[in-house]
């Protein structure tokens, strides 16, 4: 990880500490974390595997951070970065987990919970303390790891680049006549060999198959003439890669430059939209007039844009009816795409991040249709 600063125990502290404020803030007795990209987010623990034993971290205002683990599992916790900020307690198999949590939790207290959270444990801490009350983080805290600092930045800038790096070199290679699983295995190869530690997805949608968004490589085999809509991204260094271009086999025809060129229209004025205090919305509806002014809006299927960070997909959602203001150190995509069934379809994608002076792109490969052999 050369080049990218560790996090501190003093960074786990200032996030839970916030989250705490954050939840006070909005009227909740605190935050109950279970095992997933919030626990990863907020203390640096990753259990070695998630199974049905609980693990809960609990984030309360004016209160120690504390977290019930399984004794079994306790030396792990013990190890992770954030754990010298957290009272750790423990429980034995045999013994009921809920009892164990109930010195946690306030009886009559409302908490945001992980949306990873089991629905096992929730029933049982609603058996176990019928008082309290449960609310999705994403719905009461969605903007929880929404802003990114400075670290965190470097981060999603570097896997960006890995990103970039990946498809300089899948431009490289044949893509007329391999099937479309052949050239998403490659895609997937070069985002480990450039440092993801996973890979998400590697949407490669070829011909009629790039009309489907989140289409899985299948063993359509590529031929000339096809448009192909590729769409890629894992996680390096902890934080998320996410980009698409559309490149061709071959010599496009008019129509499919035409398309191509409203996209990367659309792409580039939601991305000149982007400045602190205009609303998520926003980024949609300028991306999504290009192309409804083009007469192709009926084949824009999807919002603009989503947040990503320890996982690929997260809030902000630029998306008409979110009216949450932009602020500088939020992450998103800016995807648009047009998408003819049957045919062929466009999707061009940056990673944008906000500065005080507007967008800053996380990716940096042309936007250009590349032709491909």
């Amino acid at each position: 990880m050369a080049g990218i600063q560790p996090f501190t125990r003093e960074d786990y502290a200032a996030r839970m500490a916030r989250a705490a404020e954050e939840a006070a803030a909005a009227g909740l007795a605190g935050v109950v974390v279970t095992p997933g990209p919030d626990l990863v987010y907020l203390c640096g623990y990753q259990p070695t595997a998630i199974t049905e034993r609980l693990t809960m971290l609990v984030l309360s205002a004016g209160e120690e951070p504390q977290m019930l683990v399984p004794v079994l599992e306790r030396p792990d916790a013990e190890t992770a970065e954030g754990a010298g900020a957290v009272l750790l307690t423990d429980w034995t198999d045999g013994q009921d987990p809920y009892n164990a949590a109930i010195g946690l939790l306030r009886p009559e207290g409302r908490y945001g919970i992980s949306d990873s959270a089991w629905a096992m444990h929730l029933l049982g801490f609603q058996r176990t303390l019928p008082g309290t009350a449960y609310a999705s983080l994403t719905d009461v805290l969605p903007m929880l790891r929404a802003v990114k600092d400075e670290h965190e930045l470097a981060r999603l800038a570097a896997a960006g680049a890995a990103a970039d790096a990946a498809y300089g070199d899948i431009l490289k290679v044949r893509f007329a006549g391999r099937r479309e699983t052949e050239v998403a295995g490659d895609l997937a190869d070069l985002l480990v060999s450039y440092g993801h530690s996973q890979v998400d997805f590697t949407v490669v949608g070829s011909g009629p198959n790039g009309a489907n968004p989140h289409h899985e490589a299948g063993e359509r085999t590529i031929a000339d003439g096809d448009m192909v809509v590729l769409d890629f991204g894992g996680l390096k260094d902890g934080y998320g890669s996410d980009t698409t271009r559309t490149v061709h086999v071959g010599e496009p025809s008019d129509e499919e430059r035409k398309v191509h060129d409203i996209v990367r229209e659309a792409q580039q004025t939601a991305f000149e939209a982007v400045r602190p205090g205009i609303a998520c919305q926003e980024i949609d509806r300028v991306a999504r007039k290009v192309i409804t002014d083009a007469g192709y809006g009926e084949y824009f299927i999807h919002r603009v844009g989503h947040g990503i960070g320890v996982t690929t997909h997260e809030p902000p959602y630029m998306v008409e009816g979110e009216e949450r203001p932009i602020v500088p150190g939020m992450c998103f995509s800016i995807e648009p795409g047009i998408y003819l069934p049957g045919r062929f379809g466009v999707r061009i994608e940056d990673i944008v991040t906000c500065t005080a002076e507007g967008g800053r792109r996380l990716n940096g490969t042309p936007h250009e249709m590349r032709l491909v052999g």
